[in-house]
């Protein structure tokens, strides 16, 4: 059986594991425990809160400083309201694509890390491999952070880590930092004949709103000079609104769900900052005043480090290496990349697909990307095997 072959086939019961970020990921970890444990690698797991879900750890090599991660997320965006033409939970192979959710973001570079495990088991390597399985971060990299917790403790550091996203299996060496809430606004219900007797949810939340988009607009006109990104300035987006129950009734509650992408360090706290002095110097004195009980608490998502550029770095001259690139770019979606920079590893993002697959309905990758993931990371076998 080729390399191809078996990365199709890992695929193929990777896909089947529906592992939808609202849902648990804990049969297809044991699926991979399973995998890599019989090759002798040393498995670590941590599960989230619930118990539903889990990181896998794994390390093929001794245990020392300054190996090499690959690195993926094990969950996939929901498939409710989508169009597929065949079982999105089942891989499908038709004109040279691999379809199914998840083929593309990530599970096929997950599939191509597993197929050539066996292979780094079977040789001295210089120095550990080490694969990093997430959790949830398609709701906010909250298993990635866990995962980062966790490595600051370890005893040994890791020089590298290669993020497997779908980019084309072109180098990106940058993207935007991802910080997101939800914002939600207590008032106090009554019959909309008397507002002022009331405190009007929807109002504060319109406020808070309002400035938002005033530090949207602020932070447009502070594009840092040379930025690579598109758009090349830091971003302030609403996405969903949803408060009161009738138009007659005044609005107790409220629900905002916002979000700020960042191209430079700071523009997430400067936003951030400002709020908090809104609600606390403005919106909330005026709600209690008429309502004591009135509330304005505002919940994290996902706190999502950006990847800050670092020219030339350790990550960078590896994979460009690897692949022949001899350029990189920068991206405005975020990944986990940024997290593992954050502890002081080298990060790059390079992996098989089209970043404009993932997520819609017949999400595939193509055959030919898997091909070149897997060219990648045998001459990363090949570059850390003892002759």
């Amino acid at each position: 059986m080729t390399t191809l072959d078996e990365t199709r086939r890992i695929l193929a019961d990777l896909v089947a594991f529906p592992t939808i970020s609202s849902d648990g990921n804990l049969e297809l970890v044991a699926y991979v425990s399973d995998l890599l444990s019989s090759l002798g690698a040393s498995i670590s797991l941590s599960l989230d809160a619930t118990g539903t879900k889990a990181n896998l750890f794994a390390t093929i090599g001794e245990e020392k400083d300054g190996g090499i991660i690959l690195s993926g997320h094990t969950d996939v965006v929901p498939v409710e309201g989508q169009d597929w033409t065949s079982d999105p939970f089942s891989l499908v192979e038709e004109n040279g694509r691999l379809y199914g959710r998840g083929t593309c973001d990530m599970k096929g570079f997950l599939a191509i890390c597993l197929a050539l495990a066996p292979r780094f088991a079977e040789v001295d390597l210089k120095r550990p491999l080490h694969l990093a399985f997430t959790y949830d971060e398609e709701v906010g990299c909250l298993g990635g952070r866990e995962l980062v917790r966790e490595l600051q403790k370890s005893s040994f550091k890791p020089a590298v880590a290669i993020i497997g996203e779908p980019s084309s299996m072109r180098v990106i060496e940058g993207h935007k930092g991802c910080f997101e809430y939800t914002t939600v606004f207590t008032g106090h219900e009554g019959h909309a004949s008397r507002p002022d007797l009331g405190v009007n949810a929807i109002d504060y939340a319109s406020r808070f709103t309002r400035r938002l988009l005033e530090l949207g607009a602020e932070l447009k006109g502070q594009s840092p000079e040379g930025s690579r990104y598109e758009p090349p300035w830091s971003t302030v987006q609403v996405g969903r609104i949803q408060g009161g129950m009738a138009r007659n009734v005044i609005a107790g509650h409220c629900q905002l769900e916002w979000e700020v992408r960042t191209v430079r360090p700071g523009d997430a706290d400067h936003v951030w900052s400002r709020m908090h002095a809104l609600v606390e110097d403005e919106l909330l004195p005026e709600m209690r005043r008429d309502f004591p009980e009135a509330d304005i608490v505002t919940n994290v998502i996902g706190e999502v480090e950006g990847l800050e550029v670092v020219p030339h770095s350790p990550a960078f001259q590896l994979v460009s290496e690897l692949t022949g690139a001899n350029d990189a770019d920068v991206v405005s979606f975020g990944t986990e990349a940024g997290l593992f920079q954050s502890c002081g590893i080298s990060a790059v993002i390079c992996g098989p697909g089209s970043i404009e697959q993932a997520h819609k309905p017949d999400e595939y990758v193509e055959i030919t990307q898997i091909e070149a993931g897997i060219a990648m990371i045998e001459r990363l076998l090949e570059r850390m095997s003892r002759p």
